[in-house]
């Protein structure tokens, strides 16, 4: 299931958040730049900011009464263009066809708007980028980002186009 989230769902974001950090990004970044990279990312204040831009939308992924995940994607963010910025689930849930269904929906949700071409980064050493080409996306160029405290994010870019 696939529920709107609200400011109140800022600790569970969080939480799944760090969870999901954990296995997604173990063996790609230090614990230290991960520990780095959610306080920047998913301090409350930067999460507020987010629920306050009306084209910033973030869903949970529930199952069984218990969430399981997150996305959060922003209209709207270059001309046609939305952009996935987050979609994480818990280790234990992956495998079980819940990514799938949160990525068609955010597709979905882009159409609705009226965006033509959903975009997202992925880490070069992140194995994410095979689910992402597997559900239509395609690499359509690189970067690095300068993130401060010393660090960079390398990482494809990548596109889907909506029809």
């Amino acid at each position: 299931m696939i529920l709107k989230a609200t400011e109140k769902d800022i600790p569970a974001i969080q939480n799944l958040a760090k969870s999901s950090w954990q296995s997604a990004y173990a063996q790609i970044l230090e614990p230290l730049q991960i520990e780095y990279m959610l306080d920047l990312m998913y301090s409350e204040s930067v999460l507020k900011t987010h629920f306050d831009n009306p084209n910033y939308q973030y869903y949970m992924i529930k199952e069984d009464e218990v969430y399981l995940g997150f996305v959060g994607f922003e209209f709207h963010n270059k001309p046609q263009t939305t952009k996935l910025h987050r979609i994480y689930l818990l280790k234990e849930a992956q495998g079980k066809g819940l990514g799938k269904n949160a990525l068609e929906f955010v597709k979905s949700e882009t159409q609705k708007a009226g965006d033509k071409r959903l975009i997202l980064t992925v880490n070069k050493n992140n194995k994410a980028r095979n689910f992402y080409e597997s559900q239509g996306f395609r690499v359509y160029d690189e970067a690095l980002f300068d993130i401060g405290n010393g660090y960079v994010m390398d990482d494809f870019l990548m596109e889907f186009l909506i029809t």
